[in-house]
Parts: structure tokens; C-alpha cells; sequence
């Protein structure tokens, strides 16, 4: 049936992908496009793109992934997005006390590297802790054990300020945002019938507005679940931890340049934020949940204040990742902390298709299980690809619309071997005195 490049096409959710998809089908020649957020400003306080920055790193067990973050990172080095992009390479490691699937991992990893044409010159062993140093002289802690490799190639990306300017130029371009609870929270999607099928006509917004599309994108991250119950248990909410050092000017200077580092088995820090001077860390496992007794899907919590915290398992983790690395700062107090909310799927796939038996009138757009970001200047592409497509059918048959299995209650995406442990529930590492809704 497809949908005209004047009809009218809405996007749910200003995150990372609803934006990269609004500027997209503009740059495309569609005409008639408008973006719903509930939160008042972009970057929304809800995306889990709201960050200081995300991980750029092109390697992955699958070469589908790889081959795409190739030509990501080829975008990235593009004007609008240049000046979020910091190619400092990746200093991938395991520590001396890692477990066997962490080393596994690093070398599947490892391995990708090495046999890609494009990043292998790019790629530098590192087998004893002076090669770390090597790599990164900033590092003066013992790194006991520590080996794997630094990939050159690699770098991050100052997410919460990409989103940011891509709004910018795509209010230029000519999108309509409408932000707020009131006028760009959606309550729902519209549905009616059709002599022939079922078809969603718009959305009606918290204020009880109905607002008609021909095409409606639903790009609402963690919170897809909610407004697209069909997903089931393909989509559901996941959070890792995130939390900051504050430096002085001093130390953030003295950290400049450094490369991504990351020890598997541990968590990862990146180079520190001059505007800030705040050094963003993350700890690596298994993740948390928020399951719903009623429905067994995992939902992220309707406040940020549910998530404003760092479970004290992670804590420690982060605590021994810098005894480490950066000793100095190891004792600091941990600051603007917080559970990083994503929308995951048991394969880490995408899942970018049309509703199906609904006349192509509504695409679900997520699944970026806790690795999407890097892709930000090309995944709106995914859909404008996918309308330009014979039929209108997803291209790609990994990301296509798959029928939700009852499982139960799962530990979705257990299974994918870069995530060590298994997921907990919110209401288990929840601090006293909290309470989960």
C-alpha cells in the first residue's frame, strides 16, 4: 500500500532513533512529519541515548553488525555529526581474574577485528600490563593480568549533545515536535476497522487530542512494551547502571585522549567530559528487569526517580575497576547515578517492521538492546529504507516483525555471550526504604 512522501507520518518518542528517523525521511523528500515526546526538552531525561557518552566500537561476533558500524562510523566523520564523535580508539581487556566466558568473549571479539579488512591495521595486542600502559600511560594502577587488544578504529560518541543537534537540524529541515506531558506524551495508539483489515488512523495524546497519521512510528525505547502490547516479550525494558567521578580540572586534563577502556569482566570508563569534568563509568552483567506479575514483561518504571540510584553490587565492581586503573579515584564519591533504561530483545537484533495485519499503517522501531546507539547517524535510514522497498517489506529479515512466544518470565537476552551473569529484578537491588510501583 505504502505511504505518500506528503502523507502525514508521526514518530513516537524523540530518542535516538525517532530522531534519526525524522531527519532521515526529510532529507528523503517526505514532507509531513512530526515527532511526539513526552519529556519538555530533547535529549529526553527517559532515552537512553541521555548521556554523557556511548561506546563507538565497530567489532562484533557478527559481521552483519560490524560491516554496519563500519559505515556508521564513516557517518559519523560527517559535519553534523563530527563534532560528537571522538575516535580514541578502544582498549578492550579482560583482567586477571576473569571468568572463562568474559575471555571468550573478548576473543570472538578480538577475532572480528582481526579478519576485517578496514580494522585490522587498526589493531594493537596488548599481552602484559606494560602494553596496557602502552597504550594508555594515564593508567597507573597494577592492571594485574590484564590482556586482550586496543582497536584504534573505535572511539565514542558525546550522546545526550548528538541528539541535540540532530533535533536542531531537523526542526530546520522541517519537523513539527511537540514536546511535553501534556501535548507529545502518547496515550495511545488509534485503531479502527476497514472493510478489508484493521488499521491505526493516529494517536491520541495525554490531553485527549487525536492527532490522524497515514504511518505511525513507534520509537519509543523501553517503553514500546506499553503502547505496543503485540511485541509480547520481544521487546522488553532492561537497565544497566551508569554512574560519574567528578574531577577536578586538573585530573580531567591529565585524562584527555584516553581510549575507551573497558575490562570485560569489570565495567568501562571513558575519557572525562571537559564541560563537566564528570567521568562516566559502567559496570558490565547481566542487567535488571521490572516485571510485570500480570503480564511477565519487563516495563521501566514510570519515574525517573525509581532508577536514580547504583545498586551496591555495581558499585563495587566500578570501586575495583578503578583500584585498577586509576587508583587515585577510586575512593571518590560516585555522583549523578542512575539505571540506564533500553529496549531488548532475547537476540539483540533490532526489530524494525510493520505491525502486521494492521494495512502497513504502524512500524515498531526498537529492540536497541543496550548497542544501538552507534548507529545513530544511519538507523533512520532503516526505515526509509524499508518504505522504499518492494512491498514495503524489512529488507533485512533479522529485523523483521517475529510472533511473540509465551515464555514466561525470562532472563531476555541471557543468551547473548557479550552479557555476563544473569538479570535481576528492580525490586531486589532496590536501596531500603524504596519501593517499587
Amino acid at each position: 500500500m505504502g505511504v505518500s512522501k506528503t502523507d502525514s507520518i508521526v514518530i513516537v518518542g524523540g530518542g535516538a532513533f525517532g530522531l534519526s528517523t525524522a531527519l532521515d525521511l526529510v532529507k528523503k523528500g517526505y514532507t509531513n512529519v512530526s515527532v511526539y515526546e513526552k519529556d519538555d526538552h530533547i535529549p529526553p531525561r527517559w532515552s537512553a541515548a541521555n548521556d554523557l557518552n556511548k561506546i563507538v566500537r565497530a567489532e562484533y561476533e557478527d559481521d552483519f553488525y560490524t560491516d554496519l558500524t563500519i559505515k556508521a562510523i564513516d557517518a559519523w566523520k560527517t559535519p553534523l555529526f563530527a563534532p560528537y564523535f571522538h575516535q580514541v580508539g578502544f582498549l578492550h581487556c579482560v583482567s586477571g581474574a576473569a571468568p572463562q566466558q568474559a575471555t571468550d568473549t573478548l576473543n570472538r571479539f578480538r577475532a572480528s577485528a582481526e579478519r576485517n579488512s578496514k580494522i585490522q591495521p587498526h589493531v594493537v595486542p596488548v599481552n602484559t600490563e606494560d602494553d596496557v600502559r602502552q597504550a594508555c600511560w594515564q593508567l597507573d594502577g597494577p592492571v594485574t593480568g590484564w590482556n586482550g587488544y586496543l582497536n584504534r578504529f573505535d572511539g565514542y560518541a558525546h550522546s545526550g549533545a548528538a541528539l541535540a543537534g540532530v533535533y536542531r537540524a531537523a526542526q530546520a529541515a522541517g519537523v513539527r515536535f511537540f514536546l511535553g506531558e501534556q501535548n507529545g506524551a502518547v496515550d495511545e495508539l488509534v485503531y479502527v476497522s476497514t472493510a478489508t483489515a484493521k488499521k491505526c488512523a493516529g494517536i491520541r495524546t495525554k490531553n485527549g487530542r487525536f492527532h490522524p497519521a497515514s504511518l505511525v512510528i513507534v520509537a519509543a525505547g523501553a517503553a514500546a512494551g506499553r503502547l505496543v502490547p503485540q511485541l509480547g516479550q520481544n521487546v522488553v525494558a532492561k537497565s544497566w547502571s551508569v554512574a560519574h567521578v567528578h574531577l577536578t580540572d586538573e585530573e580531567t586534563s591529565a585524562l584527555r585522549g584516553i581510549p575507551v577502556t573497558y575490562a570485560r569482566d569489570l565495567g568501562f570508563f571513558f575519557e572525562p567530559d571537559p564541560k563537566t569534568n564528570l567521568l562516566k563509568m559502567c559496570p558490565m552483567g547481566g542487567g535488571y528487569i521490572n516485571t510485570d506479575p500480570k503480564t511477565g514483561i519487563s516495563y521501566s518504571p514510570e519515574t525517573l526517580k525509581e532508577s536514580a540510584f547504583l545498586p551496591e553490587a555495581d558499585e563495587k565492581q566500578l570501586r575495583q575497576l578503578l583500584k585498577q586503573t586509576l587508583p587515585s579515584l577510586a575512593d571518590r564519591p560516585f555522583v549523578e547515578k542512575s539505571l540506564c533504561w533500553f529496549a531488548d530483545t532475547n537476540d539483540s537484533d533490532f526489530i524494525i517492521d510493520y505491525i502486521p495485519g494492521m494495512s502497513d499503517s504502524v512500524i515498531v522501531m526498537s529492540g536497541d538492546s543496550g548497542h544501538g546507539f552507534k548507529m545513530f547517524p544511519i538507523v533512520g535510514s532503516f526505515i526509509t529504507d524499508m518504505l522504499a522497498a518492494p512491498g514495503s517489506q524489512q529488507p533485512v529479515a533479522r529485523w523483521r516483525w517475529k510472533q511473540p512466544a509465551s515464555q514466561g518470565k525470562g532472563d531476555w537476552g541471557g543468551d547473548v555471550s557479550w552479557r555476563l551473569g544473569s538479570s535481576k529484578e528492580l525490586s531486589e537491588i532496590l536501596p531500603a526504604k524504596a519501593s517499587k510501583l
